[in-house]
């Protein structure tokens, strides 16, 4: 029997000629493969459904033998055509995708997260490209894996720790108008850049152009 879901595309690959891996983030399902057969041919029901960041309901149908299992039908919800308006903000999601899948297990509910990356791709296109969604969506992912800095033990700044405050209380539905000045900015990712390193083993590859940062 099908089963149905409504998730966030966060990646693509081809399988074959003609197919196409699909990997969404769900509330209910977690993050799940799925092979969309024939999604690569020009009459494909899938045509113009699978892209990037696109919400849809979907249904599929259960692997016996492997994780990837198979799409049926997809109807969407949003393509979120403001992203592609700003390579920035492509960037900046994509890297947020990727920070996803790095800390989180497959086929495990993920409600938290699979809120905090809507809000995230909406919080995006609210205002011009800037670095301080991508520092608030980091902050707020290590919270609901239980990875939230511990302010009181950590190098920052009073300023740097306010700004930490700030960011984690926000209204991610209201655009945020004070920019970061250049040393507030250099502290804030060189923070986040160690405190993820030395958590998490590794940065998620990326991290740099989400931040708008051309610099190592």
């Amino acid at each position: 029997m099908d089963e149905r879901a409504t998730g966030i595309i966060l990646r693509t690959r081809p399988l074959t000629e003609s197919s196409l891996i699909v990997h969404w983030l769900t509330p209910d399902l977690g993050r799940i493969a799925t092979v969309a057969k024939g999604a690569r041919r020009a009459k494909s029901p899938f045509r113009g459904k699978l892209d990037l960041f696109y919400s849809a309901a979907f249904s599929l149908g259960r692997s016996r033998r492997s994780e990837l299992h198979n799409l049926r039908e997809v109807s969407l919800n949003d393509t979120r055509p403001e992203l592609r308006r700003e390579l920035a903000w492509l960037r900046q999601a994509a890297y947020g995708a990727r920070f996803i899948e790095q800390v989180t297990e497959t086929e495990t509910p993920l409600p938290g997260i699979y809120e905090l990356l809507s809000v995230f791709l909406a919080r995006l296109t609210a205002t011009e490209a800037s670095p301080v969604p991508v520092f608030a969506f980091e902050l707020w992912l290590l919270r609901e894996i239980g990875q939230q800095p511990n302010l009181d033990e950590s190098t920052l700044s009073d300023g740097g720790r306010q700004i930490v405050e700030r960011l984690l209380a926000i209204d991610w539905a209201t655009p945020g108008k004070r920019k970061l000045t250049e040393e507030e900015f250099a502290e804030l990712r060189g923070f986040l850049r160690g405190f993820i390193a030395h958590n998490l083993e590794r940065v998620p590859k990326g991290r740099d152009e989400a931040l708008l940062h051309k610099g190592a």
